[in-house]
């Protein structure tokens, strides 16, 4: 199996279960990193108060006040946390899009399932406190939840599409290529003389 197809290109289509296991390696992967930042912080003598990994702090760029206090408390704590952030969002861009090129869609609708409700959720709190935000916040709900549902749960398109061949329906054929037992059962009818035509002797 190429875990490095899995886990960092975005070409091909990705079944479910290739789908989820790629989830369980991912979340296995945030936390040998936050073990390990938190261990280089402490080996520096740096205080660590908190430190997560989150998808979402990508959207953090976009805002600088989001992070002018980190440049001044911890610069050293910033910087582990971009890089493994980073590496983690690329693995989960990968996983996605070759979910949505299974369900025959291209890489831009991560723009409508991704994008657009982070940016709401990272700039929520400073958005106009009107009736007219309650459509954006349940959208940017109703996104959040498609894209689970779709990625994690559909189906793909059956057989082949333009991103390639179906990966359910190779699992399927694989599986009907196994091993038969009655394939392998030889019926050797029983012959009446000894092997190799021997003869028994009998006395004088």
């Amino acid at each position: 199996m190429d875990w490095t197809w899995y886990l960092f290109r975005f070409d091909g289509r990705m079944g479910r279960a290739g789908f989820w296991c790629s989830l369980i390696l991912v979340f296995c992967g945030m936390i040998l990193l936050l073990c390990l930042c938190l261990g280089i912080m402490s080996a520096f003598g740096g205080e660590v108060r908190s430190f997560n990994l989150n998808a979402d702090d990508i959207f953090k760029i976009v805002d600088p006040t989001a992070y002018r206090w980190s440049l001044l408390d911890n610069l050293p704590l910033l910087l582990l946390k971009l890089a493994a952030t980073a590496l983690m969002l690329w693995i989960y861009l990968a996983i996605v899009v070759k979910r949505l090129h299974d369900r025959g869609k291209s890489a831009w609708w991560l723009l409508a399932y991704f994008v657009v409700p982070g940016l709401f959720r990272q700039f929520a709190e400073r958005l106009p406190d009107t009736y007219w935000m309650i459509p954006v916040a349940l959208a940017s709900i109703v996104l959040t939840f498609a894209c689970f549902l779709e990625t994690g749960f559909l189906r793909g398109t059956k057989g082949p599409n333009r991103f390639g061949p179906d990966p359910e329906a190779e699992v399927d054929f694989q599986r009907g290529q196994g091993w038969d037992q009655s394939r392998e059962i030889e019926f050797v009818p029983p012959r009446a003389s000894p092997p190799g035509g021997m003869h028994v002797k009998r006395g004088a």
